[in-house]
């Protein structure tokens, strides 16, 4: 960061964001990132008009294959250039507020990184309680002072130093519809299976029932999830669903079955 005078020169910001066919959303999210000084695409194998609307919006578009989410997030942060890197999913769109606390976060020296809350829809509803909320993760980090680990799915980064948390939120998409949520749960609960495969963990029946029931449990009574009504009964239901089959598809890689998934960027 330059100094001018007595005054520090505003700090640059890349924004990041990876992409497969994901027309529904990303102009939204491009445009509400539209302020920051440079926005980096990486998109792998779109079949849409994802990258025909991200060259709108931005020329640093770059197509590529799918490694994995920490291994994808992270090319694209050896891509950006500024001084801050915000980390933004395709599906999530920064508001005015969010704009303007990252910008006052940016200037100041205690925090090297901060967290941002997500207000997430649930097929056409806000969820304000159980896991959904603040649902908070680093997101904006200096440039410097951040990598990604290299997890193929429920990615996060890694920041050398202290990591502070803004109030506004994300707005963030995740389920336009309940068929596309059982798709990104399922994909999700197999990409984890495999994760716990390679560590040497092991599944089973009984497991997934009972790791299945304390989801349950513990998003919709613990986190209040029944506070969201008829939606935070139906969510938590899905979440636990996702447990059980993790489970159950972690015993069947340990019994040398094959668990197929496709792929999907938007988290």
């Amino acid at each position: 960061m330059r100094s001018l005078g007595n005054h520090q020169a505003k700090p640059s910001l890349s924004a990041i964001i990876i992409t497969k066919n994901e027309e529904r959303c990303i102009a939204k999210c491009l445009q509400s990132v539209e302020w920051a000084d440079e926005i980096i695409v990486l998109d792998s194998g779109s079949t849409d008009r994802t990258v025909q609307i991200c060259h709108k919006w931005t020329t640093h578009v770059y197509e590529t294959d799918w490694p994995g989410y920490g291994v994808q997030k992270g090319r694209a942060l050896a891509k950006a250039t500024c001084d801050w890197v915000l980390s933004i999913d395709a599906d999530e769109v920064v508001s005015g507020e969010l704009r303007r606390e990252i910008e006052v976060g940016m200037q100041q020296d205690k925090f090297v990184a901060y967290r941002i809350p997500h207000l997430n829809n649930f097929c056409g509803q806000i969820m304000r309680h159980g896991t959904w909320w603040p649902d908070a993760h680093p997101r904006l980090a200096r440039r410097s002072q951040v990598t990604f680990n290299d997890r193929i799915v429920h990615e996060g980064m890694v920041i050398e130093g202290r990591i502070g948390m803004f109030k506004s939120p994300f707005f963030h998409d995740t389920a336009p519809d309940l068929e596309a949520f059982l798709r990104k749960r399922n994909l999700y609960s197999s990409l984890s299976a495999e994760i716990m495969f390679k560590v040497g963990k092991t599944g089973g029946i009984t497991r997934a029932i009972t790791h299945g029931l304390w989801a349950f449990f513990r998003m919709y009574i613990i986190k209040r999830g029944f506070l969201d009504g008829r939606m935070g009964l139906v969510s938590s239901v899905v979440m636990s669903m996702e447990t059980f089959y993790k489970y159950v598809k972690l015993w069947l890689l340990s019994s040398h079955r094959t668990v197929k998934h496709g792929e999907m960027c938007g988290s």
